[in-house]
């Protein structure tokens, strides 16, 4: 069997991965891609596409590969799979027709019922959108398509007041517009999650799991450079790709505490704003993401239940009396969401933002704002 040069780097990049399997997807083939900067732009889209391809069909080719299979066969065997016959083969399970686990596919029919639950595990087999939010502290949307117009077919977001579309994936990450820190790639349901942080000039707001800062980088501008922000995560490189991209972006009212950093007990019921977007199944994120669909089960999802319940008592604990908190996930599992709102039994500013991902459309999220009691001060 003559393997081609994408089929080459795929067997590669996968055989590196089998040996080493801790890192996202995305995050795993972008650093292989820059290793090998001689692949060109058609072959990593294609690279891209198989490797994600595969990723979301995982208990289809379970299913259909023998134990013990070698990846170059696998492959192959993906690459001729005929999926008519699959869809009208009776003794393939319904769950890996959609690429989904048996466990998946209960979970979202109980919630959603069988014909919602598979309409949002067809949505997961496809590419996500390519958004990003234009950097209100250094540019506007309009600026930047404007540059845009004729290089690239991207159109404004028609849910978010920052956000730009594109119709296919562009080289984005090497233009001298991100470069300079004019746009953040973020999906428009992660714009709307931190819009729901209303902040002003003068605030004192913590985004209590910060990963990477993107958040921070969407509801920061609003404050003009005065107040401050303060990121705090358990894992040192999340909050150094943070302090990176802020300083891309050009946000200096900010500061970084690792969880033993002194400063942070100093910080206790002192916030107008704390975000706290805890850690979840990504139930919402799967085409970003597809690999998390194989590691979902009732165990798993258990412990998540209770320790976004920690981490919410903790971020709330932060939060000045009559201040507020968002609680956000990218899940769309009620347990970890609308169940979750019930157990904290605070006050709801508003309706909770509750997001589905669909076809085209963003990804999936959920995010509640809370006020804090101005009686009690925990």
């Amino acid at each position: 069997m003559r393997q081609t040069f994408c089929d080459y780097h795929i067997s590669t990049f996968l055989a590196r991965r089998e040996a080493n399997p801790g890192k996202p997807l995305d995050l795993a083939l972008s650093e292989y891609l820059r290793e090998h900067k001689s692949i060109g732009a058609h072959d990593r889209r294609q690279i891209g596409e198989t490797l994600f391809g595969l990723a979301r069909w995982k208990s289809l080719l379970d299913h259909l590969c023998p134990p013990g299979i070698s990846i170059p066969r696998r492959l192959e065997i993906f690459k001729q799979i005929n999926w008519r016959k699959i869809e009208s083969d009776s003794s393939i399970p319904e769950s890996l027709k959609l690429g989904a686990t048996p466990f998946l596919f209960e979970k979202l029919s109980k919630y959603y019922g069988p014909e919602k639950a598979k309409e949002l595990l067809l949505a997961s087999l496809t590419p996500a959108p390519i958004a990003i939010r234009a950097n209100a502290l250094k540019t506007s949307r309009e600026d930047l398509l404007a540059r845009w117009q004729g290089k690239f077919d991207a159109i404004p977001s028609p849910n978010t007041p920052y956000g730009i579309l594109f119709s296919k994936r562009e080289p984005l990450f090497a233009l001298a517009e991100f470069k300079e820190g004019l746009f953040e790639m973020q999906d428009e349901g992660s714009q709307l999650v931190a819009s729901l942080v209303e902040a002003k000039s003068g605030n004192q707001i913590l985004d209590y799991c910060s990963g990477s800062g993107g958040k921070t980088l969407a509801f920061a501008p609003a404050m003009s450079g005065k107040g401050q922000i303060y990121l705090h995560d358990i894992r040192p490189q999340a909050l150094a790709q943070a302090k990176q991209r802020l300083k891309r972006a050009g946000i200096q009212n900010v500061q970084f505490l690792s969880p033993d950093h002194p400063k942070l007990p100093q910080l206790k019921n002192k916030m107008d704003w704390v975000l706290a977007d805890v850690p979840c199944s990504g139930t919402g994120t799967f085409r970003r993401n597809p690999e998390m669909k194989w590691k979902i089960d009732q165990a798993m999802i258990d412990r998540l239940v209770l320790e976004q319940r920690q981490i919410f008592e903790e971020a709330l604990s932060y939060v000045r009396p009559g201040g507020r908190i968002v609680y956000a996930t990218c899940s769309i599992l009620p347990e970890e969401n609308q169940e979750q709102v019930a157990h904290f039994g605070l006050t709801l500013e508003r309706e909770p933002l509750s997001i589905l991902p669909a076809e085209g459309k963003m990804d999936g999220f959920f995010a509640a704002v809370f006020k804090k009691s101005e009686m009690v001060s925990k």
